[in-house]
């Protein structure tokens, strides 16, 4: 830890925000929560990857959201992370845009979009010719919430990298391994930087809704593994958890999805929003296999 708070990127990540937030262009909002279902009628256009986009994306989609995950053609995430985990409740569709036409029926579907997610290296789109301006003028008052690994400013801000290498490099496991009493660094279970991160983008995107309902305009906001994990070694060692007894005993959904892999029952979510239950209304799509449009309709304030 004190070797990362002195490098030059720790310095800068501790510099940032957890959640670094900007106003966007103005624009008329008559969206407004639906009882049951709160972001019914919200859509979200997804470039995201393992871990933390996709997390932020299902868990919009299990508030109604209507999610449009974009991928090259081909493209299929690590083994690992197959079963529909990561398409939960999404649509999946191919887009190339690196192609004149892609990029056209990218900027289509921002038009009519709400909110943006994406976790693509700073300054990707705009040697794509879809930067900034361009989203912004396509469709005034979106919302977009961008990820980074190591943060947005810095010597390291251009890099690539994972939970488990964030987690390598900003000393979480060199201080979980003296925690531990271990020989060799230890790495926190169940990629933790991700799912902590990916729901606090999920959060920034609904507070973007607020907001655009409430003062007329777009925000776009900025997380960064290195930055969550700056935030969750702040709050210090925590007591001792109890030790699991095996097996868990954990309730399922009631509903049975026919997917393409097989027949699936999930867990139930363990967040709770009274009157507001968090389920998916679709199992999660193979990649590449709906077409690049929206399938609700559009409210007031978008172009379409």
């Amino acid at each position: 830890l004190e070797e990362w708070d002195a490098h030059p990127q720790g310095i800068a990540v501790a510099a940032e925000p957890l959640i670094d937030r900007f106003q966007g262009g103005t624009a008329p909002d008559a969206w407004a929560p639906t009882p049951g279902r709160p972001l019914s009628g919200i859509r979200v256009l997804d470039i995201t990857r393992v871990l933390a986009g996709p997390m932020a994306t299902r868990f919009l989609a299990g508030y109604g959201a209507e999610v449009l995950r974009i991928d090259p053609p081909g493209y299929a995430e690590p083994d690992g992370y197959s079963g529909g985990d990561l398409t939960l409740g999404k649509r999946c569709t191919n887009l190339e845009l690196d192609t004149e036409a892609g990029r056209a029926r990218f900027l289509e579907l921002i038009a009519e979009a709400d909110v943006f997610v994406h976790g693509l290296r700073n300054g990707a789109l705009e040697a794509l010719g879809l930067g900034e301006a361009i989203r912004e003028a396509a469709r005034p008052g979106l919302i977009e919430v961008t990820l980074d690994a190591y943060g947005w400013t810095g010597p390291w801000a251009q890099r690539r990298g994972f939970d488990t290498l964030v987690q390598t490099s900003a000393g979480m496991s060199t201080h979980l391994m003296r925690l531990e009493g271990r020989a060799q660094p230890q790495l926190l279970p169940a990629q933790v930087l991700d799912f902590a991160t990916g729901y606090l983008m999920a959060a920034a995107a609904i507070r973007g809704l607020t907001i655009r309902m409430t003062e007329g305009h777009g925000t776009r906001w900025r997380l960064a593994l290195a930055r969550t994990a700056r935030h969750m070694l702040a709050h210090g060692t925590p007591p001792e958890a109890p030790e699991l007894v095996v097996p868990i005993e954990s309730p399922a959904e009631d509903r049975v999805f026919t997917s393409p892999y097989g027949p699936v029952r999930r867990l139930r979510f363990p967040v709770d929003v009274a009157g507001s239950p968090l389920f998916w209304e679709r199992p999660g799509d193979p990649y590449g296999s709906a077409t690049p449009t929206w399938t609700t309709r559009a409210s007031v304030g978008r172009s379409a």
